[in-house]
This record gives C-alpha cells, sequence and structure tokens, in this order.
C-alpha cells in the first residue's frame, strides 16, 4: 500500500508529465501595482457566456488580492515571453521588479503585453477545493495576438510546434 507521501510525491510526477500551456494571472494591489502569478490551472469552462477557471492556492497573494477585487486578469504567453513566466513564478518578495513595458491594461484588468491571448475577467464564483480555490471568471474583454504558445512539461519551459498528424 502507497503512503500518503508516496502518493503526494507520484501525484506531482504524474502531472508534471501533462503539457500545459503557460499563463499569467494579475490583479491589482490595493495601490494599483500589478501583481501576477504564473499558472497552469487554467481553462475555458463555458462558450455562452465565455467563462474561464483558474485554480490558486489559499496561501497565495493572488488568492486574497482576486477575492477583494473581484477581477483578475489570464494573458496566455508566447514562447518568447518564458523569462516573464519566470518572473511570475518568483514569490513576490524575492522578485526583482519588472519592466513596465510587459504590462498593459484590458479593460479594467492589467495583462501582460505581447502575450498571444489576454481576457479580463470579472469573478463570478469561488469554491474552496483542497488547499485551493477554484476562481471562475466570466470574460469581459479579449486581446488575441500572435505567437508560438509557450509549453510546460516535465517541470521545463519550451514550445509547441505543430504537425499534421496521420
Amino acid at each position: 500500500m502507497q503512503t500518503a507521501e508516496s502518493i503526494n510525491q507520484l501525484y506531482r510526477e504524474a502531472w508534471s508529465r501533462f503539457a500545459t500551456g503557460v499563463t499569467v494571472i494579475t490583479t491589482f494591489e490595493p495601490n494599483r501595482s500589478v501583481h501576477g502569478m504564473t499558472a497552469s490551472s487554467v481553462t475555458s469552462v463555458s462558450l455562452d457566456p465565455p467563462l474561464v477557471l483558474v485554480v490558486i492556492g489559499e496561501e497565495r497573494q493572488s488568492h486574497g488580492l482576486i477575492e477583494a477585487t473581484g477581477r483578475f486578469g489570464v494573458s496566455i504567453l508566447d514562447v518568447g515571453q518564458a523569462h516573464i513566466a519566470k518572473h511570475f513564478a518568483i514569490p513576490p518578495e524575492s522578485r526583482t521588479s519588472l519592466e513596465s513595458k510587459h504590462i498593459t491594461t484590458l479593460s479594467q484588468s492589467p495583462v501582460i503585453q505581447g502575450a498571444i491571448a489576454s481576457m479580463d475577467c470579472s469573478v463570478i464564483a469561488g469554491h474552496k477545493a483542497g488547499d485551493h480555490t477554484v476562481f471562475i471568471g466570466e470574460v469581459e474583454a479579449i486581446m488575441i495576438g500572435d505567437g508560438v504558445p509557450l509549453v510546460w512539461l516535465e517541470r521545463q519551459f519550451g514550445g509547441f510546434l505543430s504537425q499534421n498528424l496521420p
């Protein structure tokens, strides 16, 4: 029988083999400075109305800020934006400042400039799930860019090249 510790380790290892797109979830701090976190637990929920789901650990500063503001931005990163993903993966207290040229505003939320897609969302629900909250946001504005998606697989960033499969 597997122990809880071995299950946790295997669980992390299993999910590291699931290739995901890389996003940055952003919101405003009370002083209106931009706060963000790198996330792969993001997905489309509904087309009508357009809903997106983000999963955020309760210990993350982003969690409290999204609860307080009721808004968040989602930016789907381009392969050339791995440095931005790495920046927002570091705890906020350990980060250097990010150049303002990498941030823009879409409607009411900050988003990453040059992302292949960005969305401004209003929180319509939050559901506690273990040590995380599943926030569901209604998309109120969308910006589409060009590029190749940044991908996270086996704890590494990479790109995705489309090919026709038989």
